[in-house]
């Protein structure tokens, strides 16, 4: 068996990492799809977690990310206290508001990944209470660790949709794909 190999390199890889991206974005939004103000604050389990919460940490994490590559300060320390409300939405903000937030970031990240000039540059990371030493990683180490990031928070958004209202992402991608169940 024989196969050919796969561009890795230039903007096919930059496509790739776009597209990677953006399907962990998709798969996010099924979560919050067709919620009021109200049930995006919603907790449904013992958690904390909210959707509404959820979606503005996934796009502050994005900030916050490109922030720390584009500025690469070696002597940057993680601001404990801008993370204290990052999981909730606070009493003037809305949902709505994120949900345009969390858009127009996957824009400009998108845009990132096409023009930043060096995927394996080394970007000092910032100094944190977990983290006093924390070292460089690449840009393409930062991003997956995004892409991670943003996965591991869907999987946090279906869990708490099907709590609130039996609303599941795999059921939904289903649907979407024109399967029915129990019709017919």
């Amino acid at each position: 068996m024989t196969t050919e190999p796969h561009e890795t390199t230039g903007s096919t890889e930059r496509e790739t990492l776009i597209e990677i991206y953006d399907d962990q974005r998709r798969n996010l939004l099924i979560a919050m799809r067709g919620l009021t103000e109200e049930a995006a604050r919603t907790r449904s389990t013992s958690s904390q977690l909210t959707l509404g919460g959820l979606l503005k940490h996934v796009t502050l994490n994005e900030q916050g990310w490109i922030t720390t590559i584009t500025q690469a300060d070696p002597e940057a320390v993680f601001d404990m206290e801008a993370a204290a409300h990052a999981y909730e939405l606070t009493g003037d903000e809305t949902f709505e508001q994120w949900q345009a937030e969390f858009a127009a970031q996957a824009e400009r990240t998108n845009a990132f990944i096409r023009e930043v000039p060096d995927l394996d540059a080394a970007i000092p990371l910032p100094k944190a209470p977990w983290d006093p030493e924390p070292g460089q990683q690449s840009v393409r180490r930062i991003l997956l660790h995004m892409f991670r990031e943003t996965a591991h928070h869907s999987g946090h958004a279906d869990i708490i949709r099907e709590e609130l209202d039996g609303g599941n992402t795999t059921m939904t991608l289903a649907h979407d794909a024109g399967m029915t169940f129990g019709e017919g």
